[in-house]
């Protein structure tokens, strides 16, 4: 069995203070979402410790506009941008041809909560395709500069949420059951949980290593904006465990897990608050549950996802 992971970092430490000390001159990042909220501010930290990092988004305009006031303020002039539409498997392989060497950080950070029903090009469900096919896709196409790199990291960003549901393996894209967008965005979000185990295993040989976290509440990213209700089991006196954070608090945890040589060697792990997470207790709005590490699960879903995208291992 091995150690849980435990570090001197908290629910209040920020990107700075877990990546104070780093050194990541030479290394090559991409950051998916990054034209604001978490993913700016990971991509702002990860190239102030020297990063090359690229904003893959599909708003390339605010993109643009982010390297720009990144490599400003960073005094990092290899911040760029790029488009990617997750949404659409044609986007994401069309970025995936145009990359070319080792990728040293891949922070799978994009994501769509609670929104309306809608579908994608090829008809999958908007969350799952968003949140978690995209950038299957994505991961899985650049498996190669990946493995190039000599040392890897992925982070995928989950969510407290996947405590929710499971992935509903029987009807992935609600053509069954009526729309809920609630146990979309769940089952979304146990998928990254998922990939994560998954990959961790399947690339361990190649020294990629794979985690997924929670990076807590933040109210002001745009992640909220179809929200006119608040979630399932929304506290909001805080005790159920979770307290709201700052962007620079929110994205500690991506950061941790991209650059902090704390955490070198570790993968297939869940985080939340700069630590590993503990199992989910009914109620709590805090752990990972039992059916989001699950290895069965975990290889089911690779396997639905790669027929899904139309890639392999």
């Amino acid at each position: 069995m091995t150690p849980h992971i435990i570090t001197p970092f908290n629910a209040q430490s920020t990107a700075d203070d877990v990546i104070a000390g780093v050194g990541l001159t030479g290394r090559r990042a991409i950051v998916t979402g990054a034209a604001g909220g978490l993913g700016r501010e990971a991509a702002r930290a990860l190239a102030a410790a020297g990063a090359e990092v690229t904003i893959a988004t599909r708003n390339v305009e605010a993109a643009a506009v982010a390297a720009a006031e990144i490599a400003e303020d960073t005094g990092n002039s290899g911040v760029h941008a790029a488009h990617l539409d997750l949404a659409d498997l044609g986007s994401v392989a069309e970025f995936v041809k145009n990359w070319t060497g080792p990728l040293h950080i891949l922070v799978a950070n994009a994501g769509v909560m609670a929104s309306p029903e809608r579908r994608t090009p090829e008809g999958r469900e908007l969350q799952f395709a968003t949140n978690h096919l995209g950038h299957f896709a994505l991961a899985v196409g650049l498996h190669d500069a990946l493995a190039a790199a000599d040392g890897a990291r992925v982070v995928v960003l989950s969510s407290v949420g996947h405590v929710n549901g499971p992935v509903r393996f029987d009807d992935l894209d609600f053509t069954k059951d009526p729309y809920d967008p609630w146990l979309a965005y769940a089952q979304s979000k146990t998928a990254n949980v998922l990939f994560a185990v998954e990959a961790a295993r399947r690339w361990a040989d190649d020294g990629i290593a794979v985690n997924a976290l929670n990076p807590g509440r933040i109210w002001e990213t745009n992640l909220g904006r179809y929200i006119e209700t608040p979630p399932p089991s929304f506290d909001p006196s805080g005790t159920s465990g979770v307290s709201e954070k700052s962007i620079a608090q929110g994205a500690a945890t991506s950061v941790l897990l991209a650059a902090s040589p704390l955490v070198d060697g570790v993968t297939g792990r869940y985080f939340e608050d700069c630590q590993e997470a503990e199992p989910h207790v009914p109620g709590v709005r805090r752990g990972v549950a039992d059916y989001a590490l699950d290895p069965g699960n975990a290889r089911r879903l690779w396997e639905v996802s790669a027929e899904l995208t139309g890639l392999g291992s």
